[in-house]
């Protein structure tokens, strides 16, 4: 089975209708009912076939095996059995090739089509005298007919061509914008993580300070450091994971965790929950960054604080409250630009839910509604 999966990369890859389309020429000019049905061109009389017939289809059929990479040489080929095929008379079937050479060569040829059309054109008006001097009676408006009938071949392969490199181009600007805005949700990633566990982890180290005179208090302290820092590595790891395509959201209770651990750097979360969250749901990622994010604010713009979490799972999406009241002591300078919210903003707001964030007299409050059904 793995190879018959193979067949449409390996006919895409080498072009196999190019030889395809030599051979069923090449057998409809030895079909007899085809004989003398072929292209009829410069007004030479029809003669039966001869040995020199055989000279004429081949040279108009076997030049598609290599069409594919050398489709000007293919085409130069196919010219020259198609001279032949007419001069003599023959009107073989394999005539046809003439105009699909063509358009092939006219579709692949990446630099000197214009040298390419002089020289062909050139090669043209010959052929053209020569069944004058040898007594054709093809008329000039014929002669013009079917030379514009060769411009149109080309014309359609140019066409072709154009509308290739456009497809290409448009594949490598949506690969690049795809690129793009991976770097820039796994920059959002790496936020969340490491500002949240950092804000953490330099507060209670700024708490430690003031616990050299009591030594239970500063263990306790450095304990909590240590334990943010173990887990700012484990939620490093997660984050790596997802370039797993296989990789799961947050486990549960990793809200309950992440808001323990925000309680140990010194800040006072009350923690809800109602309804479970749905098992493969699309939302959970998602929620656990916002929580995350408002808990990374709080301690930074309101330690000691109260600040509450409520957290509610619906049929078809979450939603989340996180209110922190206002700050009652100045806030550590921790810097940050607001890219956190801002990127969540974006995040929620391409889901197709709603985000919000905001400032009132009673404090900080962050509202976001997450579809659970968002891919």
């Amino acid at each position: 089975m793995s190879g018959l999966r193979r067949v449409p990369e390996l006919w895409r890859r080498y072009a196999l209708w190019y030889p395809l389309i030599g051979l069923g020429l090449c057998v409809g000019s030895l079909v007899p009912a085809l004989h003398g049905q072929g292209t009829q061109f410069g007004g030479m009389p029809a003669r039966p076939y001869d040995a020199l017939t055989i000279v004429a289809v081949a040279l108009q059929c076997l030049p598609f095996v290599l069409c594919r990479r050398w489709p000007v040489a293919c085409l130069a080929v196919v010219s020259l059995g198609f001279a032949v095929d007419q001069l003599r008379g023959y009107h073989t079937f394999a005539g046809t090739a003439l105009v699909i050479a063509l358009l092939i060569a006219a579709s692949r040829l990446e630099r000197g089509r214009r040298v390419a059309a002089l020289v062909f054109s050139a090669a043209y008006v010959v052929l053209a005298l020569l069944f004058a001097l040898l007594g054709g009676g093809e008329p000039a408006a014929e002669v013009v007919t079917f030379y514009l009938a060769l411009v149109l071949a080309a014309s359609a392969g140019s066409w072709l061509r154009a509308t290739r490199i456009a497809e290409t181009e448009r594949r490598h600007r949506v690969a690049e914008d795809t690129r793009a805005a991976e770097r820039a949700r796994i920059a959002r990633e790496l936020h969340d993580v490491v500002t949240h566990h950092v804000t953490a982890m330099v507060v209670q180290a700024e708490s430690a300070r003031y616990l050299t005179a009591k030594p239970e208090r500063l263990d306790e302290s450095l304990t909590a450091v240590a334990g943010t820092g173990r887990q700012a590595l484990t939620d490093l790891r997660h984050l790596l994971d997802v370039l797993n395509p296989d990789h799961a959201a947050p486990p549960a209770g990793a809200l309950r965790t992440l808001v323990e651990q925000t309680r140990r750097a010194g800040q006072p979360v009350e923690f809800t929950e109602d309804g479970t969250a749905r098992a493969g749901g699309s939302a959970g990622p998602v929620v656990y960054r916002v929580v995350q994010e408002a808990l990374t604010n709080a301690l930074k713009h309101a330690r000691g604080s109260r600040t509450s979490v409520h957290v509610r799972h619906g049929e078809r999406e979450v939603t989340v409250k996180v209110s922190t009241d206002t700050a009652a002591a100045p806030a550590v300078p921790l810097g940050g630009g607001g890219r956190g919210l801002a990127g969540l903003r974006e995040r929620i707001d391409v889901l197709g839910g709603e985000f919000s964030a905001g400032h009132d007299p009673s404090g900080f409050h962050v509202h976001a509604r997450v579809p659970e059904d968002a891919r």
